[in-house]
């Protein structure tokens, strides 16, 4: 046993890896205590000015202060750091052109590993120059789902390196949950927690711990109209994909995964869905009322608020800003 790990640590990673199934509170709490030294415990900022123009009190959880910029840090780190040392020697690899590629990069730098990063070749600089610098090796591919697959299938099958899913996996749900946990303790009594949903590992991790800590607290998750998949899925009970959607929500524009899906079904109350315009009005009040940068994504939750005043009129409301990686020269407004 590596003699950096001490035995409350070891045991708990012993226990987790044998415990393939939906995250209960001891593997979030676990978790949380596995990252909480390598990831920020980010600051929750309200905005009166938002706050008269929805009828509502909102506190907002700004992951857009997380390393890499994104509340993806949690999940890769803590999926890394499951892994024992000795499990670690071949590598991490996985597949992305955002937040997630570069979460794994610096997670396994942490974890002392090699990452590898398939990234399509279109990706923007900006992205391919962050993962870099944290020391990861890229491996490029066609801008497509069947590319990136098999590209790192290829890459796996070369190095021997581990698979790190950006969402549809449970150590990256319960690594995910910590964001959602940080914000029910630090701002207890809330009525409503939202976020918005792409793959849905942090509206699955949401959910969990919500349900765990605050049962008598809704979870709302909010979603582009033009990327509507977990909205269907949701509504129908059968896991619904999205192709190509054309929405400036970028982190939101993925299929929901599976697992995550089970736990959403069962844990939401809601999905609302909101147009492209709402969601760059919503980010430009962001932006103007609170002075900070966030992604598009972020602000689709918030886009759903005021669109809906009536039904939120009056409720204390957490919402969990999920990045501020975002191309300066190309906003939308």
């Amino acid at each position: 046993m590596n003699s950096s790990i001490n035995l409350h640590e070891y045991i708990g990673e012993k226990k987790d890896k044998m415990v393939n199934s939906i995250p209960n509170l001891s593997d979030i709490k676990r978790a949380h205590q596995r990252i909480s030294k390598y990831i920020i415990h980010t600051p929750i900022i309200t905005s009166n000015s938002i706050n008269e123009m929805t009828g509502a009190e909102i506190f907002f959880k700004c992951e857009n202060f997380q390393k890499v910029g994104a509340f993806k840090m949690r999940g890769a780190i803590n999926a890394i750091l499951s892994h024992r040392p000795e499990e670690r020697v071949n590598g991490f690899a996985t597949h992305s052109s955002g937040n997630h590629a570069q979460a794994v990069a610096l997670a396994s730098k942490i974890a002392n590993s090699k990452a590898y990063i398939v990234m399509p070749n279109n990706a923007p600089e900006v992205k391919k120059n962050a993962v870099k610098e944290y020391g990861a090796e890229i491996i490029f591919c066609e801008p497509n789902e069947k590319s990136r697959q098999e590209t790192c299938d290829r890459v796996i099958a070369d190095t021997g390196a581990i698979f790190i899913p950006p969402f549809n996996d449970y150590k990256v749900i319960a690594g995910q949950a910590t964001a959602a946990k940080e914000l029910i303790e630090d701002t207890p009594d809330l009525d409503v927690v939202m976020t918005p949903v792409g793959g849905g590992g942090l509206s699955a991790g949401t959910a969990l711990i919500v349900k765990y800590i605050m049962p008598n607290t809704e979870v709302i998750l909010a979603e582009p109209k033009n990327a509507d998949d977990a909205y269907r899925s949701f509504k129908s009970g059968q896991l619904k994909t999205v192709k190509n959607p054309n929405t400036i929500a970028d982190g939101l524009k993925v299929s929901l995964g599976e697992k995550n899906f089970g736990i959403i079904k069962e844990h939401v109350k809601d999905i609302l869905l909101v147009s492209e315009d709402e969601i760059i009005n919503a980010m430009r009040i962001i932006w103007e009322r609170m002075k900070i940068i966030i992604e598009p994504s972020c602000a689709v939750p918030l886009a759903a608020v005021i669109k809906n005043k009536k039904r939120f009129n009056g409720k204390r409301i957490g919402i969990i800003i999920t990045g501020g990686n975002v191309d300066l020269g190309n906003l939308p407004f």
